[in-house]
Parts: C-alpha cells; sequence; structure tokens
C-alpha cells in the first residue's frame, strides 16, 4: 500500500474540519488505528475535561511511543490565537514546522477547529497543514448547512494548493447532501461516521472500514 504523497510508509494526512466539534477527534483516532501509525496534535486548545492526544491514546491503545507530543497546549477552549494570548504566549507556526516527525509509519495530524482558525495575527491553520505538507481528509456534518460550510472549506483548501483526500461526513446519512458535496466540491465523500455510545477500538476499526482512503478518484 502505498503513501498519499509518493513515499512507501510515509503516508501523512491532517484531519481538519470545517467547524469545531464535527468529530475530528474520533476520525483521527480511527485513522491512526487502522492505519497502525501516529498521532499528533500540534496545537491543543482546551484541557477539561482532557486533551485529544490523551484521549485518542485511550480509545485506540497504541503504544505512548506512537503519539507525538503537542507543540502547544493552551488552556482556554478558544480559537488558539485568543487562548495563547490569554497566556501571554504566540504561537510559532515556523517552529511547529520544524518538528522532527517519524517517516516509518503513516503519521494522522489532527487540526483545531477548522480551516480558517487563526493560529496567530496573520497565520491560519490552513497555513499550518499547506507548510507540513501531505494530504487533507476534511470532516463535515451531514446535515442542513453543511453543503456551504464543507464547499467554502474546500475552497479555502484549493486556494492553498493543498491537496484533499476526500471528505468524511459525520451524522445521519444524508444522500443530497453527499451527492451535492461530490458534484460541486469535486472531491470524494470517503467516508461516514455515525453516533455511537461507546467509542473503542471496535467502534473504530468499523469507522476505518468505512472510510475508503485510498479510493480517491475524484467524481466525473
Amino acid at each position: 500500500m502505498s503513501s498519499a504523497d509518493g513515499a512507501p510508509g510515509a503516508l501523512r494526512i491532517f484531519v481538519t474540519g470545517t467547524d469545531t466539534g464535527v468529530g475530528k477527534t474520533v476520525v483521527s483516532a480511527a485513522l491512526a488505528l487502522g492505519l497502525d501509525g501516529y498521532y499528533w496534535k500540534p496545537v491543543q486548545a482546551g484541557t477539561e475535561p482532557t486533551t485529544d492526544t490523551a484521549q485518542v491514546r485511550t480509545w485506540t491503545g497504541l503504544p505512548a511511543n506512537r503519539f507525538i507530543p503537542e507543540a502547544y497546549v493552551l488552556k482556554e477552549p478558544m480559537s488558539p490565537h485568543a487562548a495563547a494570548r490569554l497566556e501571554g504566549i504566540e504561537i510559532d507556526v515556523s517552529r511547529i514546522l520544524r518538528t522532527s516527525l517519524p517517516t516509518d509509519r503513516p503519521l494522522v495530524v489532527e487540526g483545531a477547529g477548522g480551516i480558517l482558525v487563526p493560529l496567530t495575527s496573520s497565520q491560519f491553520v490552513a497555513d499550518l497543514i499547506a507548510g507540513l505538507g501531505g494530504r487533507a481528509v476534511l470532516v463535515a456534518r451531514a446535515g442542513l448547512g453543511t453543503i456551504n460550510h464543507t464547499l467554502l472549506s474546500l475552497e479555502a483548501l484549493a486556494r492553498r494548493s493543498i491537496p484533499v483526500l476526500g471528505v468524511v461526513m459525520n451524522g445521519p446519512s444524508h444522500e443530497s447532501n453527499r451527492k451535492a458535496i461530490e458534484e460541486y466540491g469535486r472531491v470524494p465523500v470517503i467516508g461516514s461516521v455515525t453516533p455511537c455510545a461507546v467509542i473503542d477500538t471496535t467502534q473504530l476499526r468499523i469507522i476505518f472500514d468505512r472510510i475508503r482512503l485510498y479510493d480517491t478518484q475524484a467524481p466525473r
């Protein structure tokens, strides 16, 4: 199985979303577990009741060495640029990009909030995605309103020449929205996540099996 960026064993996926709370962490956990890879959350904003890294480690049961430490852990659950200001610091995106990252296994990187969430006064999550390379997986809600949010997010990614593996839709199936996103966004919907009461390794593997990660031909 070859990687998305052409180097065997070096698949790099950046999981981003159309909004906060759309299911990025669940999708990231499913990908990290299913690919038997690494997980990295470069910027964590909000630490209660736990961090996303700690949550993914609990869900997946992957060894501790598969989790790359966050570059920034900010206490308040708000936009990273604002949370950092409250703590009197400024996020240095170039420092994040200098992080030594493993290449022996796939790497799943989870963003903070949506694509145009500010990290600094002039840089956004999208700039971090572009700098890290690899390909994006966009997590979107399945229901009403998702077409606009998803197409705007895809437009922001395209403007920065960020390749997109596809969209994962979260929520009860909505076939009309799926078709619209594929038609107007010119990207495939590669999977779906449905609400579940308990998230564990069994559930994460089910989610992973529903994501057509390597079936990424754009719709005609």
